[in-house]
């Protein structure tokens, strides 16, 4: 992912105060749930120092706003404030299940969002079915809600009906082949409308799914731009819990295939950077390389915390690098592609 929402976090004045919660099971009471994991979270920032400025606007943001209670406490949320204003609001669960968290510090304590975010992925969704499709944009990850944040319905332009006869007389036959013609136009027309949604919201993956008939058709009309990243979900669909359930089971498998890519991907350009002495490993290597803004990609383990992390990710940020998340064992669980040849500073540190 850029890091350029942290960069914009760290341009404000610290300290940063950062709180993490995890998403829990929907309840009832998850109204004053909420405010109970709250007050905790806030006696913490309290004794941490945070300013009263800081705490009044986070608490103004978790139980005093117009986001629905329910949704915080179901989906997790990280928030970020500097001493008097939010300046992060999202609905993610970047705790890891290790439960609520609350830090202060000179930098914001994002890096297991970092890895979140890195793990997730934006995806173009198209339900179709032989006379059209319902087109969603849908960001993915663990523990966040499936739920589209954007949504079109695009009507086919073909002219006449899309149901077929049963007899095989020659002008059923007739019939027939104006029906697959009228699905062809059909599919056509979302495919067109599906590439100019690609180009505006420039998803990480297509997912047919829907009508079998609707998106097979559909999949033999997308330009081959978008053929390169289309997946099929399946099960599912729209019109039910059931179907929405099985469709998000299907969005997230999805998504955890494609991080597992990417987590590759970047393990092996990791290696092959090294080749070239365009890699700094450890934090101590890692902060020199940045303060000499070398850093190009800042790599996190996955599931290991580096030491300082939350102050490697701002010096990263600073120079414009982007971060990723590798299943990769690296020293201190950070490390660094870098823009150049390492220099020997670097190497030693």
């Amino acid at each position: 992912m850029q890091l350029t929402p942290i960069a914009q976090l760290i341009d404000h004045t610290p300290p940063f105060s950062t709180v993490c919660l995890q998403g829990s099971s929907p309840s009832e009471d998850a109204e004053h749930q909420l405010r109970l994991r709250w007050d905790a979270l806030r006696s913490r920032l309290e004794e941490a120092g945070a300013p009263a400025e800081a705490l009044e606007a986070l608490d103004a943001a978790l139980v005093g706003g117009e986001t629905d209670p329910t949704q915080i406490h179901t989906e997790g949320r990280v928030l970020v404030a500097d001493a008097d204003t939010v300046l992060l609001d999202e609905p993610w669960d970047a705790t890891r299940g290790q439960g609520d968290a609350a830090h202060v510090g000179d930098a914001p304590a994002v890096g297991d969002y970092v890895r979140e975010r890195a793990g997730s992925a934006v995806l173009l969704v198209a339900l179709a079915d032989q006379e059209g499709a319902t087109l969603r944009r849908v960001t993915v990850a663990e523990g966040l809600s499936t739920e589209p944040d954007a949504e079109q319905q695009v009507e086919g332009a073909g002219d006449g009906s899309v149901h077929k006869p049963r007899e095989g007389a020659l002008s059923h036959r007739q019939i027939q082949r104006r029906a697959d013609e009228v699905v062809t136009q059909n599919a056509r027309s979302v495919a067109e409308r599906l590439e100019s949604l690609a180009a505006r919201w420039r998803p990480d993956a297509v997912v047919l799914a829907g009508e079998v008939q609707g998106r097979t058709a559909l999949a033999e009309e997308l330009p081959a731009s978008l053929k390169s990243i289309t997946h099929v979900a399946e099960r599912g669909g729209i019109g039910d819990e059931a179907a929405e359930e099985a469709l998000a089971e299907d969005l997230l498998l999805i998504t955890r295939r494609l991080a597992a890519g990417r987590s590759q991907d970047q393990t092996s350009r990791f290696e092959q950077a090294r080749a070239e002495n365009r890699v700094a490993e450890g934090a101590a290597a890692v902060r020199l390389a940045a303060e000499m803004g070398g850093v190009d990609t800042l790599l996190l383990q996955a599931d290991r915390s580096a030491p300082e992390e939350d102050e490697l990710i701002a010096a990263a940020a600073r120079v414009d690098a982007e971060a990723a998340v590798t299943r990769a064992e690296l020293p201190d669980g950070v490390a660094a592609v870098l823009r150049f040849e390492a220099p020997t500073e670097v190497t030693r540190a």
